[in-house]
């Protein structure tokens, strides 16, 4: 029989009322998992619970809170054949991506999960998730980092939350679901990751400094001059289409080029869910390149994030996470 651990680090899926609104309860969340009589069903694997020290309602999410998630999955690698991580919707998709780049030779499936309605709750969508999450996780044909919701395994460095009320709360707009759950679980083989070939490592991330721009009509770069300083290690600036900022970016060329300068990554992402930047396509983005911006080409912003924190972590010198910015290294972007 397969073995899962259940890692609770908190959401939605575990809270219960109380006079402030919903919040996390370990107690109830227990019961609950014991008294499910779908987790005792034939078919199903064994599995034991494990929790984080703290239950987050994951709008409180840190890269400490990433650390010590990474760290309890590699503890158990061994032990187990697939894992499940319960987490907040919120900041799901970030979390899911840190992972990836964290589990370095990841072999077993890790699936994140959680629900939009609270367990405790009558149409609670937290048991089919739960339920299908395990399912997954024992089958092992998804070796790496995903996020099921909704009735689809997606990868979880290619996902964005979509909907903050409905029951399909996550969308991959750039790859292809890995699996979809009807009648039965469907898998779609060419799109998972190859099995890597070096052993499994932990990779646990420095909180440097990551910045993320917004451009929107009217922005006055020079307000964010004074942030832009040598001690902002990333920036993630989110353009418009293609990779374009309005006119008014020569004043922020030079900004970037000396953030650059300084040792900053500045990575260009698209604001646009769906597609890819491609710096120099038209005029408004040409000047991104030679001021030293690197294209994010189709990341979700999640991604690029969590791939900054993981480069700066590893130690690599300016230029080489430069270049592995706009490389592939967990299928986060196309090759």
């Amino acid at each position: 029989m397969k073995k899962i651990l259940i890692l609770n680090t908190g959401g939605t899926i575990g809270m219960t009322r109380t006079e402030k609104g919903y919040m996390p309860d370990r107690e109830y969340f227990r019961k609950a998992l014991l008294n499910m009589d779908s987790l005792r069903a034939p078919g199903m694997p064994a599995w034991d619970l494990a929790e984080t020290e703290e239950l987050l309602d994951s709008s409180n999410m840190t890269v400490r809170d990433w650390n010590e998630i990474a760290k309890l999955l590699a503890d158990a690698y061994e032990a187990y054949d697939g894992f499940v991580v319960l987490h907040d919707t919120d900041t799901m998709a970030y979390t899911a991506s840190a992972l990836s780049f964290m589990l370095e030779g990841l072999k077993k499936p890790v699936i994140l999960t959680g629900s939009q309605i609270p367990l405790c709750e009558l149409r609670s969508d937290g048991r089919d998730n739960l339920i299908s999450s395990m399912l997954i996780a024992a089958e092992g044909k998804a070796k790496e980092v995903c996020i099921y919701f909704g009735g689809k395994l997606l990868r979880g460095n290619r996902s964005t939350k979509y909907s903050a009320d409905g029951l399909i709360a996550f969308t991959s707009p750039n790859y292809p679901p890995l699996a979809e759950a009807g009648i039965s679980i469907q898998y779609n083989r060419k799109a998972m990751l190859e099995i890597p070939k070096e052993p499994f490592r932990l990779q646990l991330l420095e909180n440097v400094p990551i910045g993320v721009l917004k451009v929107f009509p009217g922005i006055q770069f020079g307000l964010f001059e004074s942030i832009m300083t040598e001690s902002l290690k990333g920036i993630v600036i989110e353009t418009f289409g293609a990779g374009n900022i309005p006119a008014g970016g020569d004043a922020l060329l030079p900004i970037i080029r000396r953030a650059f300068e300084n040792g900053s990554i500045l990575t260009v992402c698209s604001q646009c869910p769906q597609g890819t930047v491609s710096l120099g396509t038209y005029e408004t983005s040409s000047g991104l390149t030679s001021a030293g911006a690197v294209s994010g080409k189709d990341m979700t912003t999640e991604a690029a994030v969590a791939k900054l924190y993981y480069l700066f972590s590893k130690g690599y010198p300016k230029e080489g996470i430069k270049r592995l910015m706009e490389c592939s290294l967990r299928g986060e972007m196309k090759e």
